[in-house]
């Protein structure tokens, strides 16, 4: 096999392994986020999560909602009038780029790990973002969902 295929296949491979790569640690959807969520003796909570506090405030502000979930768990239940632009699809950087600029987002998906990658990334964007965490934080908020 000549040199040059040889260093093509070998970038092409390596391309493909960081984008698996990526896609398994920054957009994970399995629920877990790292954290320990045990509290250790001596420890008491402080109020709610994050993402409550900041969906509450989005609720406050009136800002769009968007989900950054799948289409398929969009599908399955989401907060009524969210947009969705799935952070694992290959346009999110295009579809946060269409958003008005004065505009102000919240965002979330179903751990909190997809909306935190998202809000960094739209913040790079230059738009006014809260990380709204969870669903489960949504609807804590007092955010209502629909399936």
């Amino acid at each position: 096999m000549p040199a040059r295929a040889l260093r093509s296949r070998l970038a092409v491979l390596l391309v493909a392994l960081l984008g698996l790569t990526s896609a398994l640690t920054a957009c994970s959807s399995d629920g877990s986020d790292g954290a320990s969520t045990d509290a250790g003796e001596g420890t008491e909570a402080s109020g709610p999560a994050p993402g409550v506090e900041a969906a509450t405030q989005a609720l406050d502000e009136e800002r769009t909602v968007i989900d950054v979930r799948t289409p398929e768990e969009y599908e399955a239940g989401h907060v009524v009038d969210a947009e969705l632009i799935d952070i694992q699809g290959t346009e999110f950087d295009a579809q946060i780029a269409e958003l008005d600029p004065d505009g102000a987002y919240v965002v979330y998906c179903r751990s909190g790990n997809r909306s935190a990658a998202a809000a960094a990334r739209m913040t790079d964007a230059g738009l006014d973002v809260l990380d709204g965490g969870a669903l489960d934080d949504m609807e804590t908020a007092g955010w209502p969902t629909e399936a």
